[in-house]
């Protein structure tokens, strides 16, 4: 079974995914469920997030005595990342995994936890996000009609990777031709330090590199590896760029609808997921250096800070926070110092 994988290409990979919803069938209870509802992830099967979405799915089921049955699709099967945004808005899915660089389109005061250069490390996020900062970003999303579900997941620190040739400073990003997802916060950041930042959407990406349609994108290492981009760029900087969170979103309306006893449960269980998750990514933020490395890329460590200090000569940092506003600009600073 383990030599035949090695013989699948990524397309007949992710259209046997397609085929089905990740380990539906074999969970699914013998009688049937009260409620079914649909979870979507924009993030291939091997992801942490679809890895830590099933299990609590499956504790889910257990715990509600198979009232209450998901099925996950993974790896954008019902549709691009902004699709989907519409989708759990007018309730064609019910749950749904979305970063906050992407949500910001919706949610402008979501992306203020995507501002460059702001997070130093992870003692910084969650200070940030399971604190003053993170609740104010939920009830911003909560007042569009949506919920979130649990307490954000990781995304993990972006980096930049490149066909071309390698970025060590500034000056290495200058006419550079990158992808980014349709996030403001990630073009701004970008057009701010020189490069020409071109909005993709993540089902497309794979294909934009290979056909040179782009020399590089940005994203942080487990989707690096586990959308195999490793196979059509040659160079990683570790820039840390940009932090991004993971919300679990629900439609209110199918929340709603659910006993409160189940409502708990579901929270419960994403929340526990939602540790898990974390965990994964710190771990794999560190293992995903050497296993990208033997991969055949060459990792690169530039200084982050030559890219901080461009961006604070300018008016980026004064941009945003004319933004976001002085309150939300004093509890992203309280966590992460001055900025600009």
């Amino acid at each position: 079974m383990t030599a035949f994988k090695f013989h699948l290409t990524r397309r007949q990979i992710l259209a046997g995914a397609s085929a089905l919803p990740l380990f539906s069938i074999a969970s699914r209870p013998a009688h049937a469920a009260e409620f079914t509802y649909k979870f979507a992830t924009g993030q291939d099967p091997s992801h942490p997030v679809n890895k830590r979405a099933q299990e609590a799915i499956d504790r889910i089921r257990n715990a509600t005595g198979g009232r209450l049955d998901i099925k996950l699709f993974p790896a954008n099967q019902l549709g691009s990342d902004t699709d989907l945004l519409s989708q759990i808005r007018n309730g064609g899915v019910e749950f749904f995994n979305q970063a906050s660089v992407v949500l910001s389109t919706l949610v402008p005061a979501a992306g203020i936890i995507n501002t460059g250069f702001a997070f130093h490390d992870y003692n910084e996020v969650w200070k940030a996000m399971d604190g003053p900062l993170g609740a104010h970003v939920r009830a911003q999303i909560e007042k569009v009609g949506l919920l979130t579900m649990s307490k954000p997941w990781d995304n993990g620190f972006r980096h930049v990777t490149t066909s071309t040739k390698p970025v060590k400073t500034p000056d290495d990003l200058k006419g550079l031709k990158l992808r980014v997802p349709a996030a403001p916060m990630l073009s701004s950041l970008f057009t701010a330090l020189g490069a020409s930042p071109t909005p993709i959407n993540f089902n497309e990406l794979y294909s934009a590199l290979q056909t040179k349609l782009v020399e590089g994108q940005e994203n942080p290492l487990a989707i690096i590896s586990s959308a195999r981009l490793y196979e059509v760029q040659k160079y990683c900087s570790l820039t840390n760029h940009v932090w991004d969170a993971y919300w679990i979103l629900g439609n209110r309306k199918a929340m709603e609808r659910l006993p409160k006893d189940i409502q708990e449960i579901v929270r419960r269980e994403l929340d526990k997921a939602a540790t898990d998750e974390r965990a994964d990514i710190a771990a794999l933020s560190v293992s995903l250096r050497t296993d990208l490395a033997s991969k055949g890329v060459q990792m690169l460590e530039p200084d982050k800070k030559a890219f901080k200090d461009a961006l604070a000569k300018g008016s980026f940092y004064k941009d945003l926070r004319a933004k976001f506003g002085d309150e939300s600009w004093k509890l992203l600073q309280d966590s992460v110092g001055t900025l600009g």
